[in-house]
């Protein structure tokens, strides 16, 4: 299974939707490339779907237990949107996102009823990790389970940063609009990393100057 992280940033490697849609309101180059993936599963990270795919409010438990180690497949797909959610508090009234069956992943510590009630809306699920999502064993799950060979990790900054630290990501792929945030505090491309690891060394496969003076740039993730 191949694993690429594709982001948009501003120059200085900030990722704000806000922000980012100011310096390109449209973001053809984004969604072009994006679809070039041809099929790909894609996955996101909690922030990124609570504020564009899921709906408001938490599902609460009414008699907690935890689900242990599980998966749920719904159906087959030739990709599908997958939501890092490790405490299962996401609510959701379908089960498409993009056009593309959702699948939910959690912790070993989410709710039973939380599972229970992705099975009901029809939601494929995969929890595993103890205390946090078993980023090694989802992925194994992804590639055995539901057959995906080819993944995109499109943000935030900390489920980035985790698949860098875990070994996951073959090749990242950033594009850079043409302006720069500089706040102070906000997300960056891959966030999160402990303050002793060291740098992820890249080499550069290719660069490419897109409309509206956006750059695309490739690389592989030496290991």
């Amino acid at each position: 299974m191949k694993i690429i992280c594709f982001m948009y940033a501003s120059l200085d490697g900030r990722i704000d939707c806000a922000m980012t849609e100011k310096i390109d309101p449209e973001a053809k180059a984004y969604y072009t490339h994006l679809a070039s993936f041809g099929d790909f599963t894609q996955i996101n990270g909690k922030t990124t779907n609570a504020r564009h795919y899921a709906e408001s409010g938490v599902f609460e438990a009414k008699n907690y237990c935890a689900c242990g180690e599980t998966f749920f497949k719904a159906e087959n797909a030739a990709g599908y949107q997958v939501c890092m959610d490790t405490k299962g508090t996401l609510l959701w009234n379908t089960n498409l996102v993009d056009g593309k069956p959702l699948i939910v992943v959690t912790s070993e510590k989410a709710s039973a009823e939380y599972l229970d009630y992705l099975k009901l809306k029809k939601i494929s699920y995969i929890a595993c990790g103890a205390e946090k999502i078993d980023l090694k064993k989802t992925v194994a799950v992804l590639e055995d389970v539901f057959d995906v060979k080819k993944a995109v990790i499109t943000g935030g900054g900390h489920i980035n940063g985790s698949f860098l630290d875990a070994g996951l990501i073959d090749d990242v792929e950033m594009m850079f609009g043409a302006g720069i945030d500089g706040r102070e505090g906000w997300a960056a491309s891959f966030d999160g990393r402990a303050q002793n690891r060291n740098p992820v060394s890249l080499e550069l496969l290719d660069v490419e100057r897109l409309e509206k003076d956006t750059v695309l740039l490739k690389y592989k993730v030496r290991k």
